[in-house]
């Protein structure tokens, strides 16, 4: 199955994503900022037990799921930047998010045979791949959804067992 890579590691150093989506739900649609959230959310987030992005919301526009994974609910969110300061180590983005939410779709079921999505095409610096990819972390290539992979440096491991706090 075909799929969408993301780099995060080239797309940190985009100060403005460039890329174009062919979306046809909303013109203008940056589908791309989403992917990025998404992905520093599987991949990057910390996935604190104590949350303290999710506790400084005042609209609970975020919510740790069973997972651990965060999860942001686009429609309560204000953007009043909590989360973003709240967060120890920047894994949530302080971008203004509007009303109209950007999505992405991963083109399924609207690209002919051979033709790869729109944003592949425009994005100039090699952040975005189309292909068959497998996860492969001794590579840095995470599986964040059936659809999109991301490739980073892995920063960290979360132990498999935490050791209690010490009082």
């Amino acid at each position: 199955m075909k799929r969408l890579l993301i780099d995060l590691d080239i797309c940190s150093k985009c100060k403005e994503c460039g890329m174009l989506c062919s979306y046809i739900q909303h013109p203008g649609n940056n589908g791309i900022m989403t992917l990025r959230e998404f992905a520093h959310f599987a991949v990057v987030c910390r996935r604190c037990d104590d949350a303290p992005c999710v506790s400084s919301c005042p609209w609970e526009a975020l919510e740790l799921q069973p997972s651990n994974m965060l999860k942001r609910y686009m429609m309560r969110c204000t953007s009043c930047k909590n989360c973003s300061r709240a967060c120890p180590f920047g894994v949530i983005y302080p971008e203004t998010i509007p009303f109209v939410i950007s999505r992405c779709d991963y083109c399924m079921g609207r690209l002919k045979d051979g033709e790869v999505p729109i944003c592949l095409q425009s994005c100039t610096h090699g952040g975005i791949q189309y292909g068959e990819f497998e996860e492969k972390k001794e590579d840095g290539i995470f599986k964040a959804s059936d659809h999109l992979m991301v490739k980073t440096v892995f920063k960290w491991e979360r132990a498999e067992e935490i050791p209690p706090k010490k009082k």
